[in-house]
């Protein structure tokens, strides 16, 4: 009996197709061909215009914009269609999980969103979810499937040591953010320091204390994602009263809903660095926002996947979040 040959397929959705062209790139192989339309009432189509048969499919989505839902059905919509065309396995390349806030009942009757949607990933017939700095890591484990949840950390913290920047301090925005901001800290070899955060109400933040001395340091304020820049706005004005020097800001997630991208680009900090999980208006990356990208690292964990080779390797050893 022959082998079967293994092939991998990559498909874009419509979110971010120029983060899925450039790690097409980075693996030399070409994206596939597919049909995505919505029809006039809204419902989603699609169609694959190549055979997937015996393949390994990755779909690489970002589960994010003003047309959220939208793009998490699609995920859905193109790993059903893959499935049926009889895909070997299939990938949902996720670069920005949404709903991955809603992990817990904060309040009575309240839903637990972040699951529901990775039930969803799973009856659609999807395989494996590849992912990164998702919002709380225990995510994962709303999962019965192979999860592979990368991090974003060690390129922000390249970036910022490219910078020579001194008197360092790695500031975390809230408790829940310190495990991530101390790796940082300990891969710039920058102090560390820890907010507490409130949320009085959705997309409302408030900063009740402040753990570590900042005066006269460059702050680098980092969070796993920037939505309407409420919380960053609070943790900038926080800093300076107690008197930082310069103020840097970075987030893996440019989520940037209603006023986030003005609030950003108007901050009175010396940078906010983000990363191409979502993409941004090009307009808006000649100024104080900057982005870094993390496409070679997940095309890194795409081959490593496909070679049946490890993906932890492509971090320190020890290193989770």
């Amino acid at each position: 009996m022959t082998e079967m040959k293994k092939s991998m397929a990559l498909f874009s959705g419509s979110v971010n197709p120029k983060f899925a062209e450039e790690i097409a790139d980075k693996l030399g192989v070409p994206l596939g061909n597919i049909k995505l339309e919505k029809f006039s009432n809204g419902e989603i189509y699609a169609r694959y215009l190549q055979s997937v048969r015996g393949a390994d499919v990755f779909i690489i989505q970002s589960i994010a914009g003003t047309q959220v839902n939208d793009a998490l059905m699609e995920v859905l919509i193109m790993a059903d269609a893959a499935r049926r065309a009889s895909a070997r396995t299939i990938t949902a390349v996720v670069s920005h999980y949404g709903y991955a806030r809603q992990d817990r009942k904060a309040a009575a009757r309240e839903p637990i969103t972040a699951k529901l949607v990775a039930n969803l990933m799973e009856t659609a017939g999807i395989n494996r979810v590849m992912t990164i700095d998702l919002h709380q890591g225990q995510i994962q484990g709303f999962f019965d499937i192979p999860v592979d949840h990368l991090t974003a950390l060690p390129i922000l913290a390249d970036y910022f040591r490219s910078k020579n920047l001194e008197n360092l301090c790695v500031v975390s925005p809230d408790v829940g953010r310190a495990k991530a901001a101390k790796k940082l800290s300990d891969m710039m070899n920058a102090d560390l320091a820890i907010m507490h955060k409130g949320r009085p109400g959705h997309n409302k933040a408030e900063i009740t204390a402040l753990i570590g001395d900042v005066r006269g340091k460059t702050c680098v304020l980092n969070d796993d994602m920037i939505d309407t820049g409420g919380s960053v706005v609070a943790a900038v004005d926080t800093l300076k009263a107690q008197g930082a020097a310069d103020i840097y800001v970075c987030a893996t997630h440019p989520v940037f809903s209603g006023p986030g991208l003005e609030r950003m680009a108007n901050l009175d900090v010396k940078g906010v660095v983000v990363c191409n999980t979502i993409p941004v208006p090009v307009e808006y990356q000649t100024g104080k926002i900057k982005v870094v990208s993390v496409a070679p690292l997940f095309a890194n964990a795409i081959k490593n996947v496909y070679d049946n080779g490890s993906v932890s390797e492509l971090f320190d050893p020890d290193f989770a979040l």
